[in-house]
């Protein structure tokens, strides 16, 4: 919540925020750092060594894509051994068992595995090319990528991490705060064309305004809530930062959570109107689309600058309007974000809607 005006608020505008936090901040932050590195190369030896076969990919930046493109990530050989092996892995933080294998390949010949194996090919531009080629980004693609040659008893490898653009947007329960298990707030965000968002994710959401005061669940089981102001209610005597809670129980313990989307395929559209929740539905269909899911909603404001200074029905039954042009009597918030009615009686309000086609 924020401040009383009942306007949930996600803020893009970038901010001069400082960096210093407290111990535990500083700490998730510390061991964060390695994550966002744009590319840095490992060895099964101990400690960094000098490579011998790859090229040190330490020149590029993060590999950047939005869901629904395609991303290349760039491993090239510095010597091109006479018998060898390019293994492609995506490193998963919390994998155990088996490697997370892509694909594997050696100068003549290349084979797929796992989820990843048919949408990934090599584009080999040329004779020393190693690169892996990723097709239809999905929201879980995001994340960090081995490419390890193997040459008889030597092997050594680079780390590339492919990050997907987009915005992370806070999600509670039509009931109230801190209604979700894990597996529910995963659910919760799928069912909102969204995923639940990584550490590196909300860091980053919070380095452009992020501002929420209500623990929620990530990715890997830890609960986090980022802010930008610090006020009573919020840790006040703390400075800015993101606050951590840790991991917590995935079956019992609930609080909300932070979701990740990204663009989308169709277009979000406003019907005016006073409708019940259901006469927005059918107004909706009447355009030939659908009443818009939450993620839909904060991937238009983002994506498109969408801007709408009226309050409409989506699917999950809340009310919510996009505002990438703040002004005084669109919710009286200076930062532009998604404001947020909560979840109006669904027969006795009358709003307008947003769809989705």
């Amino acid at each position: 919540m924020i401040g009383h005006l009942h306007l949930h608020n996600f803020t893009g505008a970038e901010r001069k925020t400082p960096f210093i936090m407290n111990f535990a901040v500083i700490l998730l932050l510390t061991s964060s750092c390695f994550a966002w590195t744009s590319a840095i190369y490992t060895s099964n030896r101990e400690g960094p060594r000098k490579l011998k076969y790859l090229l040190e990919p330490l020149m590029y930046a993060d590999v950047v894509a939005r869901r629904g493109e395609n991303a290349t990530l760039p491993c090239i050989l510095r010597i091109r051994p006479s018998h060898y092996k390019v293994k492609w892995t995506k490193l998963e933080a919390e994998h155990v068992g088996q490697e997370n294998i892509i694909m594997v390949s050696n100068a003549h010949a290349f084979k797929p595995y796992g989820h990843l194996g048919p949408r990934a090919s090599l584009p080999k531009a040329h004779t020393m090319d190693a690169s892996l080629r990723l097709h239809g980004l999905e929201l879980e693609d995001g994340g960090m990528y081995r490419c390890e040659l193997v040459n008889g008893i030597e092997d050594e490898s680079v780390v590339i991490t492919l990050r997907i653009e987009g915005v992370v947007f806070p999600y509670q329960s039509k009931s109230g705060r801190y209604r979700f298990t894990f597996h529910e707030a995963k659910e919760v965000c799928a069912q909102q064309d969204g995923t639940l968002a990584s550490y590196n994710q909300l860091y980053r959401a919070w380095t452009q305004g992020l501002d929420w005061c209500n623990a929620g669940w990530l990715h890997d089981g830890t609960v986090h809530y980022p802010i930008v102001n610090p006020r009573p209610a919020c840790g006040g005597e703390l400075l800015p930062g993101i606050r951590s809670y840790g991991p917590k129980d995935k079956n019992h313990d609930r609080f909300d959570a932070f979701c990740f989307t990204s663009q989308t395929s169709g277009s979000v559209s406003y019907v005016s109107g006073s409708f019940s929740f259901e006469q927005a539905g059918h107004a909706c269909q009447r355009q030939g689309g659908e009443l818009a899911l939450v993620g839909h909603l904060y991937s238009a404001w983002h994506f498109q600058n969408y801007d709408q200074c009226d309050g409409g029905w989506l699917s999950d039954g809340s009310v919510r309007f996009p505002i990438s042009n703040p002004r005084e009597h669109c919710g009286g918030i200076p930062e532009a974000g998604v404001r947020s009615f909560g979840f109006p009686n669904k027969t006795m309000h009358l709003y307008a809607a947003y769809c989705y086609k």
